[in-house]
């Protein structure tokens, strides 16, 4: 299935990895999705210290929630990931994982170091809003 999805870039603005801005037809039907969560199908927290690994469940479940709604990685227009962190390196570590994840479809992104998330033990948290046909 080809995305609706338009990803943009600029060289007015400083080199990043990940497109600056996103656009999706008028037409487009809009997914907003709840932040996917680091947690097994019996509502446990995963991986405790483990940032990357947070991340991978995060996205496996996000992927979840995308395909319940009939899109895929490829349909995100945005994303907004919370890392329960102040030191830049664990943020580093969500994001390789996240950009590995995404591949080509650099979506644009914000990473956020914020002081706690709501479920015990979470260090992860990744928002994102889709648009397919």
């Amino acid at each position: 299935m080809t995305s609706v999805v338009q990803l943009l870039r600029t060289d007015a603005l400083a080199p990043a990895p990940y497109a600056y801005a996103a656009t999706a037809p008028s037409t487009s039907r809009l997914v907003f999705l709840a932040g996917a969560c680091p947690l097994n199908s019996d509502g446990t927290t995963v991986a405790h210290d483990d940032y990357a690994e947070q991340a991978r469940v995060c996205l496996d479940n996000l992927e979840l929630a995308l395909a319940a709604a009939e899109a895929q990685l490829t349909d995100v227009v945005n994303t907004r990931i919370l890392v329960a962190s102040s030191d830049r390196n664990d943020l580093v570590a969500v994001w390789e994982v996240v950009s590995e994840r995404f591949g080509g479809h650099d979506a644009p992104a914000t990473l956020i170091g914020v002081a706690v998330l709501g479920y015990p033990h979470q260090l992860v948290e990744i928002e994102a809003v889709a648009a397919v046909m």
